[in-house]
């Protein structure tokens, strides 16, 4: 029995040993990995003069990834063909650089990574990492520093291009929408200053731009520009401010196409508001027209009768100086037809018109044929506003705080271009808030230069309310929608009462704007009155 025990007491033993084991043997996990990777060698090394090879090898520590490549890597100066970097998406040790482009001779060249080099387990990046050579003796060492803001928007655009053009001989400011520049720097996604590195000694002008298509050039309809006034001599220690803005684009008319049986739509570019549209050649008896502008495209509608008996005719469309010619075959389609619909919400705000929209220009409004009342049923008078560009009614009366309104819209109220005219009864009902429900706020500018463009935007600098002082530091909003507002103000210089944007041809910076500094007072709240105070910099 003593045997016995003591063999079972030795298997205990023994197993309690092995499971002690086992326990400190298990892995943990341990501690998650936040070391970037290390570059344990560069071939060439980094920084190399007189370059005459075509590949650049840079070997890590551990196993890499590359990603967001597109927009992380800059090369300065750009090169015509861009180099094929491995591996792209697959984890190495090494990331290989082979240049397809022809370098220049004496340049320094420089590949900025940003943030795009991972290591591939943790994604833990190897910060801002550059590679730079020179086909030269030497490298170039000078820079150009500064940072980017935006000329409307309380914050830039990020990954913004910043680029230096080289003054010679053959330099004139057209250059940037022809050919890439000398140098170039990008802000990323983190920060709003920059630094052009490895530059020689020169003269130069500094472009910004958020390169919309990513090929160094301006595009003036897609692309926003910020320009340093003066050309800079380098070297220099100046921090030099740039300020991106969307130029106004020049006036193009394109194609026309038909649309429906008797609607043509003529699409543009630029500003409409001067666009003329003229049939040459014959035309049929009796023959009228109307325009209206689409709501969403830069797209006018041009309607007419009678229909042309002819397979093909000639439109001219100007504007100010443009002019241009274009055929015109007409195509066998439906008709159009009158639909109305409303623009305004179930409840309207003390500063909206309750709106309706038509499908086919209207010229017609028989008011007999429409009648408002409230929620006491009793008769409600109004006005009547027509927008003939866009095509559309609107009814202001005197509104009362928290109460309901009804529309009623009799059959042959509105006829429209064609003689059609609504065939049904149309109801609508929507009601008012009570003033408790709105905020105000007094603004107090400080240091004001008139006049000023004053306006309540929200987080997109989108315009929720404006207001327009010539000589009062006193702006009120009243009856406010309970969010949050940053404070906006436009020094209006040439008075014309709306914001006017720059030109790089023409060396116009845009109009001066500033923010009112943003904090937990900006949300204006319901049944609340609040003062702001504002002061402005000279």
């Amino acid at each position: 029995m003593r045997s016995y025990f003591t063999l079972i007491l030795g298997i205990v033993s023994l197993a309690l040993t092995i499971v002690s084991c086992a326990n400190r043997g298990s892995p943990s996990g341990g501690e998650k990995d936040t070391e970037p990777p290390l570059i344990i060698k560069e071939s060439p090394e980094n920084f190399s003069t007189n370059f005459k090879g075509d590949e650049i090898v840079i070997y890590f520590d551990e196993y890499v990834k590359v990603k967001d490549l597109r927009k992380q890597l800059i090369i300065s100066p750009p090169m015509d063909t861009d180099p094929v970097i491995v591996p792209m998406g697959n984890a190495s040790k090494y990331i290989s650089i082979k240049i397809k482009d022809t370098l220049k001779e004496n340049t320094t060249y420089a590949f900025n990574f940003g943030e795009s080099i991972v290591d591939n387990n943790e994604g833990n990046p190897y910060p801002y990492y550059r590679y730079v050579f020179s086909t030269g003796d030497t490298i170039d060492s000078l820079s150009v520093k500064g940072y980017v803001e935006d000329a409307l928007l309380k914050k830039p655009d990020t990954f913004v291009s910043v680029m230096l053009y080289e003054v010679d001989s053959t330099y004139t400011d057209s250059i940037v929408y022809k050919e890439k520049p000398r140098y170039i720097t990008n802000t990323l996604d983190s920060v709003t200053t920059f630094s052009i590195d490895n530059i020689k000694a020169g003269n130069y002008k500094l472009i910004a731009l958020k390169d919309k298509n990513g090929n160094y050039k301006f595009n003036q309809k897609d692309d926003k520009i910020g320009f340093y006034e003066d050309y800079i001599s380098v070297p220099t220690s100046h921090e030099h401010k740039l300020t991106l803005f969307n130029e106004e684009v020049n006036f193009k008319a394109i194609k026309p196409k038909q649309a429906a049986q008797s609607r043509i739509i003529f699409p543009y570019e630029g500003n409409y508001e001067n666009m003329r549209i003229k049939v040459l050649g014959e035309i049929p008896e009796g023959y009228s027209t109307r325009i209206t502008k689409d709501v969403k495209t830069d797209t006018l509608y041009y309607w007419y009768k009678p229909k042309f008996e002819i397979d093909t005719t000639f439109f001219i469309v100007t504007n100010e100086k443009y002019v241009d010619t274009f055929k015109h075959r007409f195509r066998k389609l439906d008709a159009d037809s009158l639909k109305i619909d409303v623009l305004t919400r179930s409840t309207l705000d003390t500063d909206t018109d309750f709106t309706l929209e038509g499908s086919v220009p209207f010229v017609k409004i028989d008011t007999t044929k429409i009648e408002m009342i409230d929620g006491d049923s009793l008769k409600v008078s109004y006005k009547v506003k027509y927008d003939s560009i866009f095509n559309r009614y609107k009814f202001p009366f005197k509104k009362e705080e928290g109460k309901k309104y009804m529309m009623k819209v009799l059959p042959g109220a509105f006829t429209d271009f064609y003689e059609g005219t609504n065939k049904d009864t149309l109801n609508y009902s929507f009601r008012t808030k009570l003033k408790s429900k709105y905020g105000k706020i007094r603004v107090n500018l400080r240091n004001a230069k008139f006049p000023l463009i004053v306006q309540l935007v929200n987080d997109k600098g989108e315009v929720q309310y404006e207001r327009y002082t010539e000589d009062s530091p006193v702006v009120d909003f009243i009856d406010l929608v309970p969010k949050l507002y940053d404070l906006r103000v436009i020094y209006d210089a040439n008075a014309n009462g709306k914001y006017d944007t720059g030109n790089f041809l023409l060396g116009i910076k845009p109009e001066r704007v500033s923010y009112m500094p943003s904090s937990e007072d900006n949300e204006v709240r319901a049944n609340f009155d609040y003062i702001w105070e504002f002061t402005l910099l000279d």
